[in-house]
């Protein structure tokens, strides 16, 4: 199933699992469009859906925590998906990001402001074939003797 959408109501739902003021990270899995969909009448010019992503979605989301004066969001890894070892075999993705931040609510204050709904969510749309998002907070390993 294709999804590139932010659901408020599981949103909410994963907030329940997640330790308040705890910092968490967030795995994209995404599939870029050939060429960025922008909505009929857009200014915007042509450019790959990667493109979309990587050069307008991000800065316009870096300039939205900027805004919310949301600090401490990292990029831990931005990766090439290689290829599919274990799962469906229509579960193809081109690139694998992980953002860590300080905690769930900063995520939240940047991705349901108005300003990232107007100035980033139009490159995210046109920019992925699919998307998931997935929260996860870290699991410190026993040290090995």
């Amino acid at each position: 199933m294709k999804t590139t959408e932010i659901s408020a109501n599981e949103v909410k739902s994963v907030e329940q699992a997640i330790q308040p003021k705890t910092p968490v990270t967030m795995l994209n899995l995404v599939r870029y469009n050939a060429t960025a969909l922008y909505q009929d009448g857009s200014s915007e010019v042509e450019c790959s859906g990667r493109e979309a992503y990587l050069q307008r979605y991000a800065p316009a989301f870096n300039q939205v925590a900027v805004a919310e004066g949301v600090t401490g969001i990292k990029v831990l890894f931005l990766g090439q998906v290689m290829g599919l070892l274990v799962g469906p075999s229509n579960d193809q993705w081109d690139e694998m990001v992980m953002v860590e931040y300080p905690d769930f609510q900063a995520f939240r204050k940047v991705t349901e402001s108005p300003q990232y709904e107007t100035e980033a969510t139009p490159h995210r749309r046109a920019a992925l074939a699919d998307w998931r998002l997935i929260a996860v907070n870290k699991i410190d390993l026993p040290a090995s003797s």
